[in-house]
């Protein structure tokens, strides 16, 4: 163990460069987001253990403060545009868009039930048409807990 800690103290910049590529390639394989900004954080750690004689510990507290405003900030005002575009896979709902199914019955007033993977829906009409029962529809949208549905 005091080798390790010897290796890393005289060897500071090569251990958090090899942190922040292990982190980078670990973001790579998984294209979360997450893992960008400790990589990154690492990797500025790299160059301030390069560039001064800082301690493990305050090398460590400045990673870890790094990592948390670097991917605060990049979470609230990085444009929406460029973060993944993936659904949330625990979402049952928005993943029936585009799908197609049946009316269950005539819609009446714009709302009605239908038949979509194997499941009732509430839903309501997108346009103006009216839908009677067995028509073919399509998943449009969702608003709350109901789905948003054209003819199709």
């Amino acid at each position: 163990m005091a080798d390790i800690v010897a290796f890393s103290g005289s060897h500071a910049f090569w251990v958090w460069t090899g942190l922040a590529a292990v982190l980078l390639a670990a973001e790579m394989l998984t294209g979360s987001g997450w893992l960008l900004w400790p990589a990154t954080s690492a990797g500025a750690v790299a160059v301030l253990s390069a560039a001064t004689d800082v301690s493990a510990t305050t090398a460590v507290l400045v990673f870890a403060a790094l990592t948390i405003v670097t991917t605060v900030l990049a979470r609230r005002y990085l444009p929406r545009s460029l973060r993944p575009h993936g659904h949330d896979i625990n979402d049952n709902v928005a993943r029936l868009i585009g799908h197609q199914g049946r009316a269950v019955g005539a819609f009446r007033d714009r709302t009605g039930r239908v038949f979509i993977d194997g499941k009732e829906w509430a839903a309501e009409l997108a346009d103006g048409e009216a839908l009677a029962d067995g028509a073919r529809v399509e998943v449009v949208g969702v608003q709350g807990a109901r789905l948003r549905v054209r003819g199709a």
